[in-house]
Parts: C-alpha cells; structure tokens; sequence
C-alpha cells in the first residue's frame, strides 16, 4: 500500500504536501495549517495532490485553500469594555476563553469537559498554562471549571498516560511541567478528597517521569525523563519521544537543522525537549548563550521540574498516608526526600548562593541565572539561609521596574530578558513569601500588578507577556507576535490583586 492509499487523519502525516505547505510559508504562521479543518478525507485530498502537483498550472495556495478551512479564532471580535475594572474585564475573559469541544476531523483531542484555553491564538488547553489560570478562578469562585479542567487532564492522563503539551495531535510525545498534583491542592481546599480521587491518574503522571528506572545501570546513564547521577540517585531532565521537525514549527526546525553540524534528529529532541519544559525559548538551554544551534535541553538537569517532581512524591506520600498505607506512603516519603537531597547537591551553588541546573555531560552546574532557582523556595526545600540567599539575588539581578525578569540575558528568546512571565512572577513571589521575604514579596507583585494595569488602561488587553525592563516596549522574541487574552496573565493577576491590591485601576 503506498503512502497515498493509506487512510490518516492527522495533516502533519501528509508526507510532501505537508512539507511544501510548510516550507513554502503558504501561511504566515507554521502552527495554521496542522489546526486547518480538511475539507475531505485526508487520503482523498493526498491523492488529487499527488495527481496534480506536477501540472504547470498547479497552485499549491490555490489547492490549500480549496482542501483546507483555516479554523476562525473564536474570540477574534472581542473588544474590551473601558468602563470594566481589570478583575471584571479578566472575569467576562474566562467566558469568552472557554471552549467545549473540538471541531471533527481536527487536530484538537476531543475532551470531556469546558477548558479555558490561553488565548490569541491558542486554542488548546495547555498543561502548565491550566494551573495558573485555576488561581485565578479560585479568586473568582469558578470553582466547577477547575474541577472541569482538572477532569479533562485526568482524562488525558487515562487516554495517553500522560498531559500533553496541550490537546493537538502533533503535540503527543511530550508533556509540560507537571502541575497536576498543585492544581489537586487548589481544588482540594474547595472539594474535600479531590486528592484520593485522582490517585490513579497522580501515579500514572509520575510513572511517566519515571519511564526507564529499570532501565538504568551502569551501562546507560539515561533513560527517557530520568539521568542516573553520579552517586547514583536519580533525577529528571526534559524530553519527547519523537526527534523530527515540530509540525506547528517546521520551516525554523529544519531550516536550523541546515545551519548546524550537529546531528539533526539530536537538535530536534533538543528542541522538543525545550517545548516540555514550557521556557521555548531561553539561552538556559543552549551551550553558548549567543547561538541557538548550541540546544542541548536533553542534557540539562533543571532545577525547577525536580522540584515539581518533589511536590508529586510527597503528594503521593500525604494521599496513602490518609489511606493508611504505611508502606507506600514511606515509599514515597523516601523517594522525596532523596530527590530534595540531590537537588540541593547538584543545584545549589553555596559561593554564589543560588541555584543553577546541571549539565551532566559537563558534570557542573551550568552558570546562567534564572527564576527557576524561586522554585526551591516556592517548595519550601532550600533552608532559611539559602532562601535569603537566592532572595537577595532576586533582588538584586532580577527585580525590575514591572516584576521579575526571566534571565538577565538578553538573547532574543522569549524566555529571556527583557521579559517577564506572569507563572514565574507567582512562583517567585510565594516562595519569598514562604520564608519571610514579605516585603520583596510584596513589591515586586506591586511593580507587575502596576505594569499589567498600565497595559490594559493602554491597550485593553493583558498580554501573553510583558517587558519589564522597559514598561513602554512590549515585550518581543519568540516565534510567534505576542498574544493577548491571557489565560495565565489573567489568573495570576487575579490572584495576586486579592493578596496584594484590591483598588480599581
């Protein structure tokens, strides 16, 4: 059966006609045409390709558009209402943010339940975005769209054994930062035994990190998420299973990939892996700062995925204690306890007084600053002295005129300065929160409140992302224009407005 025969119903598997469509830029942007709608079958439309391409009146627009809906952003004539305040503008946004169900034929996974999707052009429910969005609709008491989306990533962790990026076909192969076991914390303070509930689902997320561990010996050193260190621990790093192009960023994965002497299939994992990790892209995962070629993601131990994988263990470890389960219970306690040892082993640095992530190949710690290093403190799992430490840092090499910014790097990246990232601002602030740094605390989620307020009095829009060294810049890098809408913009500015500032813009 030739590959035109086949039946598909994914368009990132239509071999030449995808990769023309891609490379030919038919859209402005590489993530349209996996999300168009086929008019026909998949097959049906390969074989008229193949039949007519090599005719010299073929039009490759003209048969896209013929064969394709490009799907309609369901919130494009949207227009902010002045006379709203910033908590009721973002509390109307969670409506109009709100999807039900996929469009057949799609590349959208078909989910159970309403989600609140970013916005912009997102319209998927991505994993880590979901739990910052939860903060603020805790805020707004919305307590039933948690349970709903917490319900559709349970669901997706029974359908694939693990979240997705985000609930598109071509996203399978990766995950993002595990927030579950956090979201099941905010709608356990609301629904009593929320945590037991998703039990089954918690220990499938974690097995999924944990993919490999009997895999591991002296003869491999890695596995999948999982790095045996030197004294023999383990600990987690990012990756995908697949090691090809992103479809949604084909034409820059293999226009890179033209650049480089590094093997292809490696860069491309490199890339994926960067995707899972949510930070695409920062200079923290690059080799040389300066050159994006240098990726080596599948290399780096970071600081702030352990972390989270230390939260899941003493989840577990709190869930089969109430179930009295002794025996797991003590298992899981253990595995959290050497995962915070060998954090604070590989990750903290006592002359800088910071945590930094760790190159394994290098077997050092990397020397790039980031806000990943708020997350020890976020978790409580630095001591007093370290976390007054990092705190000063954070005062003195991150804290900016609108919040915190992501590295002090200025590489072009997204994830890098001048910007600043509402996940990171919320992070940062509750873990010098944790430890008695009320006062930074507080100042700096007053300088982000401030900029967001400033940006929706200007515009009526609060933004993906913000430049926080610069307030009058918007913020730039990336592969894509910055997006508005903005689920977890939304979510921590709720949140941090009914800590922090109550007034009306």
């Amino acid at each position: 059966m030739t590959f035109a025969e086949m039946e598909t119903t994914r368009i990132e598997d239509l071999g030449e006609l995808f990769k023309e469509v891609q490379m030919k830029r038919i859209f402005p942007d590489g993530k349209t045409f996996p999300d168009c709608l086929p008019k026909f079958t998949l097959c049906d439309i390969n074989k008229k390709y193949l039949q007519q391409k090599n005719s010299p009146s073929f039009d490759l627009k003209n048969f896209v558009e013929e064969n394709f809906a490009v799907p309609k952003t369901k919130n494009e004539n949207f227009e902010s209402d002045h006379s709203l305040s910033i908590k009721e503008h973002i509390e109307k946004l969670q409506y109009v943010l709100t999807r039900q169900s996929a469009d057949e034929n799609s590349s959208l996974i078909k989910l159970p339940f309403p989600y609140i999707v970013p916005g912009g052009r997102f319209d998927e429910i991505y994993y880590w975005d979901s739990y910052f969005t939860m903060l603020g609709l805790q805020v707004s008491g919305r307590i039933e769209m948690i349970e709903d989306m917490v319900a559709n990533l349970a669901y997706l962790i029974d359908t694939f054994g693990y979240v997705p990026n985000a609930n598109r076909t071509y996203f399978l192969g990766r995950s993002q930062p595990p927030f579950f076991s956090l979201m099941l914390e905010i709608l356990e303070k609301e629904k009593n035994n929320s945590l037991i509930k998703y039990l089954p689902q918690l220990l499938r997320e974690y097995d999924f990190w944990m993919k490999g561990k009997d895999e591991i010996g002296h003869a491999n050193k890695t596995s999948h998420r999982l790095m045996e260190m030197a004294d023999g621990s383990l600990l987690n790093r990012y990756w995908d299973e697949n090691d090809t192009p992103r479809p949604e960023s084909y034409k820059e994965d293999t226009e890179l990939a033209q650049t480089s002497k590094e093997n292809s299939n490696v860069l491309f994992r490199n890339i994926r892996a960067a995707c899972e990790s949510g930070w695409d892209f920062s200079c923290r995962w690059f080799k040389d700062i300066s050159s994006f070629i240098s990726i080596h993601t599948t290399e780096i131990i970071p600081v702030d995925l352990n972390c989270l994988l230390f939260h899941l263990e003493k989840t577990l470890s709190e869930i089969f204690t109430r179930e009295n389960d002794k025996e797991q219970a003590s298992h899981f306690l253990l595995l959290a306890e050497k995962r915070r040892l060998s954090i604070q082993k590989y990750c903290w640095n006592e002359t800088s007084g910071y945590y930094f992530d760790y190159d394994i190949k290098e077997q050092k710690q990397k020397s790039i600053y980031t806000m990943a290093a708020a997350f020890p403190l976020f978790f409580k799992i630095a001591s007093s002295s370290q976390a007054e430490k990092v705190a000063s840092i954070l005062k003195d090499k991150f804290l900016k005129n609108g919040g915190f910014v992501t590295t002090p790097e200025t590489s072009g990246q997204q994830w890098d300065a001048p910007n600043g990232w509402a996940p990171l601002q919320w992070i940062a602030i509750q873990g010098l929160s944790n430890y008695g740094s009320d006062e930074l605390a507080k100042e700096a989620a007053m300088r982000w409140i401030k900029l967001n307020k400033k940006i929706y009095k200007g515009t009526g829009k609060l933004m993906e992302k913000y430049n926080v060294v610069d307030e009058n810049i918007k913020a730039g890098g990336g592969e894509y224009p910055a997006q508005d809408g903005f689920g977890w913009t939304n979510g921590v500015l709720l949140k941090l407005m009914s800590i922090y500032d109550n007034s009306r813009p």
